[in-house]
């Protein structure tokens, strides 16, 4: 079982965006039963608020649901648990870095370092934008399965 973490800011948009539509994609190709996925916030702002609803909007728009998701901080012990720490942009990865004690194992990475074209989601709370941080997920989580393939792991 691969074990992913979505990290981001707040754990109220781009990260629950990239779990459930991760999750959504892994269930439409008859993979859910190969992953553990869950997401968290580098912050404390938001811990156990629900998705924020533009978000939520979002999700709903392409029939996912992030229903009962709350929002959690990211923990050192996440370190050891999880397989992947995938954070949205680098100040997501400096504060990863941060609170996990660094990254001997190379598990932390940008969730669009596994594409072809390697930059930060921005953060839809700031942009509003959250068609663009939409599409920005969904090319990740697909650039991140097809890794997933390469490597021999699916």
């Amino acid at each position: 079982m691969i074990k992913i973490l979505f990290i981001c800011h707040g754990n109220i948009c781009r990260s629950p965006m990239a779990e459930f539509i991760f999750r959504d994609t892994i269930t439409q190709k008859g993979m859910k039963d190969h992953f553990y996925i869950a997401s968290a916030a580098t912050s404390t702002e938001e811990i156990g608020n629900p998705v924020y609803p533009p978000a939520r909007r979002k999700l709903r728009e392409h029939g996912i649901s992030c229903e009962g998701k709350r929002a959690r901080q990211v923990t050192k012990a996440d370190y050891e648990k999880y397989d992947y720490l995938l954070g949205m942009e680098e100040r997501n990865i400096f504060n990863m870095k941060r609170i996990l004690g660094g990254d001997p194992m190379h598990k932390v990475y940008r969730l669009l370092d596994f594409s072809s074209c390697p930059r930060n989601i921005d953060d839809p709370w700031y942009s509003g934008d959250f068609d663009t941080t939409y599409e920005d997920i969904l090319e990740g989580c697909g650039a991140f399965l097809d890794f997933l393939n390469k490597e021999g792991l699916l």
